[in-house]
C-alpha cells in the first residue's frame, strides 16, 4: 500500500462531535509524547500534517486524518495521550471519559498502541492494554523511537511486547523510514 495523499479533517472534544466517515479507522493510543503525531507525519511523508511538540499533553482533542492510498482510504484518529499528570484532575477525568467513549462506541478496525523503545513498558501502557483486552478491542503495538536503540534491542523489545500483550508489534522510527513500508503493509492487511 502506498499513500497518495493525507489531510487533516477535524479536531473534536468528544465522540458526539466526530463525523461518521464510513471508512476503515485506526485509533492511535499512547502515553503523552510517545510519538503518535510524529508517526502520522512520517507515515504520510508530511512534516506538518499533525501538530507535534516536545511538551507532553499537547494533543487534547480527537484529531481525525483521512489517508488516501493506492488501494483503500482509511482514517487515523490521534487521541489525547494518557499518563500525563501536569493537567488538572478534572481535565484528566474528562480525557479518560472521552477516550473510553471513543474506543467503545466508534467502529474501529483496530487500535494502535504506541510504546517508547527507550523505556521499559510503563504501568499506564499495561493498564491500557488490560482495558482493551477486557473490552475485546483489537490492538496493534508500535514501538516508536527505534532509531535511539540498536537493531538487536529493537528485536528484543518487539518480542517482549508481543509476549506480554499477545499482539502483533512493529518497529517505527521517524528519523529513518525503513519501517514505514512494513507498517503500511500490516495496516493494509487489517483493512482487508
Amino acid at each position: 500500500m502506498k499513500i497518495k495523499s493525507a489531510k487533516f479533517l477535524i479536531s473534536s472534544p468528544n465522540l458526539k462531535l466526530c463525523p461518521e466517515l464510513n471508512l476503515p479507522e485506526f485509533a492511535l493510543l499512547g502515553r503523552s509524547n510517545v510519538g503518535k503525531s510524529t508517526f502520522i507525519n512520517t507515515l504520510c511523508n508530511q512534516l506538518k500534517l499533525a501538530k507535534t511538540s516536545n511538551t507532553p499533553g499537547k494533543t487534547r482533542l480527537i484529531n481525525l486524518f483521512e489517508i488516501t492510498t493506492d488501494s483503500k482510504p482509511f482514517i487515523l484518529a490521534d487521541l489525547p495521550g494518557y499518563g500525563y499528570a501536569k493537567v488538572s484532575k478534572s481535565e484528566q477525568d474528562s480525557w479518560q471519559k472521552n477516550l473510553e467513549q471513543y474506543l467503545l462506541k466508534r467502529k474501529l478496525v483496530s487500535t494502535i498502541q504506541f510504546i517508547d523503545a527507550r523505556h521499559e513498558i510503563q504501568k499506564n501502557d499495561i493498564l491500557m492494554q488490560e482495558w482493551l483486552k477486557f473490552n475485546n478491542i483489537p490492538c496493534l503495538n508500535i514501538l516508536t523511537k527505534c532509531d535511539y536503540i540498536s537493531r538487536n534491542e529493537v528485536a528484543s523489545k518487539l518480542a517482549k511486547i508481543e509476549k506480554e500483550f499477545q499482539n502483533k508489534a512493529l518497529a517505527f522510527s521517524s528519523k529513518n523510514r525503513i519501517y514505514v513500508d512494513g507498517v503500511l503493509s500490516h495496516l493494509s492487511s487489517l483493512i482487508g
